[in-house]
């Protein structure tokens, strides 16, 4: 029997360990939510459709319920020319006439097959291997006809109207993934043709969706140094979609399905570029993500500790003590003094904390425990926390605020502290002081 090699101390071995283990804390986090995941046509038609479908059945693999909705406008375009027919689109609305329907329902029914039978590989040499994964698509989205509008027939376009969210839910607790075509139905039996990103936003607006993910043909959004928009509000997005011009129609589409659904509920929104490999992956198991996330607020936010931030908090303190930058606390203490923290947190991850202790005879404060995630110290947050825990001294009638430090005496000087001598600590703290450690002290006027 043959033996597999082993190689040892391998760096990409160590690589790969070190990114599993970072991402652990989001497969427990995903487990059981839904991901309503919406791609045009053109993903499809693309060679390299079949990693993204790799990517999508590894989610469901991981306890995600999956929610597919596809876009077809190539396929319908490349059938209209076989017709040698055209859609017509006025006032940014397609014209669904007899035989442009026609077209719409082959280009539906081959896209659906195409994704069903990449879903259904489970060779022993592909990344579906032992997938075995259900597909069920049907009749869940009814819609009504956009009809006469200033004096245009709109024929078989139409809008949706209702979605049945449970049916869908049923789909997605049998552990098979849902897949939802660009049509709606009506009660008379008509069929019309749906904008595939209302579909989307519809769908994950019904479910109650935790997620809902567009891939995007285009770049994706960035500021005006070229860098990626991570995180956006509603009124932010509504702001670019009105002074930015000349916006390509899908990209449009997808911002406005994206508003829709975090308007209607959908807590996270992530808008990502479909061209990048493994896209999906990099955005939900990774903490910068890889595109721009919708959410109805901002999702990092400056707060006072709790207790369940204990973890966290310990997570970010460990390295400094071990390095010998802090003084060590344990568990027990932190518990005690969670009362005293304040912490960074982003996307429910804790990545900044520090700490504030009150001597209210010399009205004087200690700032302790000032800590950031090595991954996030070039982002302001430590001037972040620096601001709220002034402003929490403030209001405790504090006008002095002091720290020891070992290591970061520039960081503090270039913020406005000045050096004081041990002498001029409170007495309480002055008694405590650690000769060994011999920590320079400094401090700050609050006015």
């Amino acid at each position: 029997m043959a033996k597999r090699k082993v190689k040892s101390g391998n760096t990409a071995n160590v690589a790969f360990v070190d990114w599993f283990r970072r991402s652990s804390p989001y497969f427990h986090a995903h487990r059981g939510r839904t991901f309503v995941i919406y791609f045009g046509g053109e993903a499809v038609a693309d060679r390299r459709f079949p990693s993204l479908i790799h990517d999508i059945a590894l989610l469901q693999a991981m306890g995600i319920r999956v929610v597919l909705v596809h876009g077809t406008r190539p396929q319908i375009v490349e059938r209209l020319a076989l017709r040698q027919a055209k859609m017509r689109y006025i006032n940014g609305l397609r014209v669904t006439d007899t035989a442009a329907l026609t077209c719409v329902k082959e280009a539906a029914g081959a896209v659906r097959v195409e994704i069903e039978a990449l879903l259904s590989l489970g060779l022993a040499n592909s990344p579906m291997a032992g997938a075995q994964i259900r597909v069920i698509s049907g009749n869940f989205v009814t819609a009504q006809p956009i009809g006469v509008r200033e004096g245009i027939d709109y024929c078989h376009t139409g809008e949706v109207r209702r979605i049945d969210a449970r049916a869908i839910h049923k789909v997605t607790e049998s552990e098979a993934i849902a897949l939802i075509p660009p049509l709606g139905y009506s009660p008379t039996g008509e069929v019309f043709n749906l904008s595939s990103a209302d579909v989307a936003g519809s769908v994950a607006a019904a479910l109650g969706a935790d997620k809902m993910i567009s891939l995007l043909e285009n770049p994706i959004l960035t500021d005006e140094t070229g860098e990626t928009v991570t995180n956006l509000i509603p009124k932010e997005l509504e702001a670019i979609l009105s002074k930015t011009k000349e916006i390509p129609e899908e990209t449009e589409q997808h911002l406005r399905g994206a508003l829709k659904a975090c308007r209607r509920g959908v807590r996270r929104v992530h808008i990502l570029r479909r061209e990048t490999d493994g896209v999906l992956l990099q955005e939900l198991f990774t903490r910068d993500g890889a595109g721009t996330m919708l959410t109805a607020e901002h999702y990092e936010e400056t707060r006072n500790a709790r207790i369940e931030d204990v973890a966290g908090i310990l997570a970010l303190l460990e390295p400094l003590e071990e390095a010998g930058i802090l003084v060590r606390r344990s568990r027990e203490l932190l518990e005690m003094e969670i009362d005293r923290f304040a912490v960074v947190e982003l996307d429910g991850m804790i990545i900044g904390c520090a700490a504030l202790y009150c001597y209210e005879k010399e009205q004087m404060a200690e700032l302790a425990c000032v800590a950031v995630h090595p991954d996030y110290r070039a982002g302001k947050r430590g001037d972040l926390l620096l601001q709220h825990m002034e402003r929490q001294a403030h209001s405790f009638n504090v006008n002095k605020l002091f720290v020891l430090t070992t290591r970061t005496a520039h960081w503090f000087m270039e913020r406005g502290f000045s050096p004081l001598i041990v002498e001029s600590l409170p007495v309480a703290k002055r008694t405590l002081y650690n000769f060994q450690r011999n920590s320079k002290v400094f401090v700050k006027d609050l006015g």
